[in-house]
């Protein structure tokens, strides 16, 4: 894994780590280039962060033994759902060393936004993941404005909340 490329995102990180320990919400604004990339989805296409510019993008770093993941991503369907008409996507960035994991995990817990491969972990190297779930809401400029680290059940109201405030800009 690439660690930390991106000083900023570093920032982030060490930000993010202080605010989780000190219980605070585990959320995390800020303004800064997200890291462009192209993987592969589950369908074979090869997508870019890039081709969104314009929307805003909830990229979701999970894997299929997280437990937190699998309780999550439902919740990301919905929401992915709801506003994508309105300018809105979630990426899935699936973690698992071998696809086939995820792939037999979406068989039963299916979801409509693109899943990609990063079973190398390059990508979520240059995001700085280091706790799963991890969430990134980015805006339609391309900066990452806000991180969530892991999963708890309501933290989707504050990813809504968030969304929300981004599309209206």
């Amino acid at each position: 894994m690439k660690l930390f490329k991106q000083p900023i995102l570093l920032s982030l990180l060490i930000v993010a780590t202080v605010v989780s320990v000190a219980g605070i919400s585990p959320t995390v604004i800020a303004k800064t280039p997200a890291p462009d990339f192209t993987l592969k989805s589950k369908e074979g296409k090869n997508v870019r962060l890039s081709d969104y510019r314009g929307q805003v993008v909830l990229l979701n770093f999970w894997a299929s033994w997280c437990g937190p993941c699998r309780q999550e991503m439902p919740i990301l369907d919905e929401i992915h759902n709801k506003y994508l008409s309105l300018g809105f996507s979630v990426l899935g960035v699936n973690l698992d060393a071998k696809s086939s994991k995820a792939i037999n995990y979406l068989k039963d817990t299916p979801v409509t936004f693109p899943v990609l491969y990063d079973p190398k972990g390059d990508v979520s190297g240059e995001y700085g993941v280091q706790i799963m779930p991890s969430t990134v809401i980015i805006d339609k400029d391309g900066n990452v404005r806000y991180l969530h680290e892991g999963y708890k059940t309501g933290y989707e109201i504050d990813y809504v909340k968030q969304i929300k405030e981004l599309l209206r800009e």
